[in-house]
């Protein structure tokens, strides 16, 4: 993986509506199901799963499409 992610760091991303933001939930190196989509990540191309800041929804992204925005979230 070209970025080290880990869970818990802050991240932006971009979509066709503008710029978003998420934390990262964690690397996922194993095919999986998110809903109805289909994440076809493998030990060799790992995917990031994040929940968006403002959806609250979750996502799979390759590690090269997300920016480190911050540090880590803080648990509560």
């Amino acid at each position: 993986m070209a970025k080290k992610l880990s869970p818990g760091d802050e991240v932006s991303w971009n979509t066709p509506q503008g710029q978003t933001r998420g934390t990262v939930k964690k690397v996922i190196t194993k095919p999986m199901k998110i809903e109805t989509h289909k994440v076809a990540a493998s030990k060799e191309h790992p995917e990031v799963l994040v929940q968006s800041e403002k959806s609250g929804k979750l996502a799979a992204h390759l590690p090269e499409s997300l920016h480190k925005s911050g540090g880590k979230k803080k648990s509560s």
